[in-house]
């Protein structure tokens, strides 16, 4: 089989991804777990062939370095690839990017997330692993702005997963390494290009989360991905890229400009498929002076106190599946934070009815 088969088939089972490694039949990842896409073996030619038809005319740049990143359509699906050498022969991981749009109604998000597109300014920060559907919520709160609101979107991406059809908005996309150098060279360039309202793919180093702060304090709507799986742990890996003498203006930033924080983890469905589950911080007087104050520990008490805004724990999201049967005892137990915020016993324990019910609706695709 050729690669345009193996991802045509791996789109048809519902995957996300597809490796191709030697030595192994090529696998695909389905609701988050690794299966065998077909069953022969590739070999070191295979491999070879396989990168050649990657990577056409850049072939002898990849075997330069030893890597390369693309951006590829193959049969019709498009794709993000990443090509490499282990061990003396090629392999690759071929992400397949959906190219449609949920509505935030179709992801099984807590009701408050609907109130970000209204957002007029300020920074919003979606988190979670990676695969957590980061970019799925993102894409559905951004449509949303465009089908409302007359503004100007301009987004900073590596790479475009999702590509917007302009309605009420003008929108810009940029790829970082093909229209700009990084995210930090074009959220600058950003501020000097009247958008209304920005999306970070990442905020991982110190100019780009300082850039997006200054850009969510001067009167522009931000929007940013990080790698963290609670509210807490998000504002903490901010302040903390900062030296220390910088972190307590990070603090004080922060705490004038951030509007929420939005945690996501799919989780293994009972039945099959994958189910989403959220933890939600909009923040409030108490805790913008927790985050000031470098207090946060303290933010999952105030979370979970400030339920009216629409805050909820992760943990009491979980048991809210759990107790709905939506997902397995062992699932549960293994993505609780602290059973005892839950109200359930840990591992081998008896659960607990939740505090609070938040059933959450299967997840379609894992995007």
């Amino acid at each position: 089989m050729t690669v345009s088969e193996y991802v045509e088939k791996a789109w048809r089972d519902g995957a996300s991804d597809v490796h191709l490694v030697r030595g192994l039949t090529p696998r695909c990842r389905i609701d988050g777990s690794i299966r065998e896409l077909e069953g022969v073996p590739l070999t070191a030619g295979d491999c070879l062939e396989a990168a050649r038809e990657l990577a056409g005319s850049q072939i002898r740049q990849a075997e330069a370095v030893g890597e390369l990143d693309l951006a590829l359509s193959i049969a019709g699906v498009r794709c993000r690839v990443n090509l490499f050498r282990q061990q003396d022969a090629w392999s690759a991981a071929i992400r397949l990017l959906n190219d449609h749009i949920p509505d935030l109604s179709e992801l099984g998000l807590p009701k408050v997330v609907s109130e970000f597109p209204a957002y007029s300014q300020g920074l919003v920060l979606i988190t979670g692993e990676t695969g957590s559907g980061k970019s799925t919520t993102l894409a559905a709160v951004l449509n949303q702005i465009n089908r409302r609101e007359a503004k100007h979107i301009l987004t900073l991406e590596d790479p475009i997963e999702y590509v917007y059809v302009p309605d009420k908005c003008i929108i810009n996309q940029r790829e970082i390494g093909r229209d700009t150098a990084s995210f930090a060279s074009g959220l600058r360039a950003a501020l000097r290009e009247d958008p209304d309202v920005i999306l970070v793919g990442e905020m991982r180093d110190l100019e780009t989360i300082e850039t997006a702060l200054t850009a969510a304090e001067t009167g522009h709507l931000v929007f940013g991905t990080v790698h963290t799986n609670s509210a807490a742990d998000s504002i903490d890996r901010i302040v903390d890229v900062f030296p220390a003498q910088r972190q307590q203006q990070i603090r004080l930033q922060l705490s004038m400009s951030l509007k929420a924080v939005l945690s996501q983890q799919l989780l293994p469905k009972v039945g099959g498929g994958r189910v989403l589950a959220c933890e939600v911080m909009k923040t409030d007087g108490a805790i913008r002076n927790l985050i000031r104050e470098g207090e946060t520990p303290q933010i999952a008490n105030s979370i979970q106190t400030t339920g009216a805004l629409g805050n909820i724990l992760m943990d009491k999201a979980l048991s809210a599946l759990f107790a709905a049967g939506t997902i397995s005892k062992e699932t549960f137990e293994g993505a609780l934070r602290d059973p005892a915020q839950a109200g359930v016993k840990p591992a081998g324990g008896k659960a607990a009815p939740p505090v609070d019910a938040m059933r959450a609706p299967g997840f379609k695709r894992p995007f």
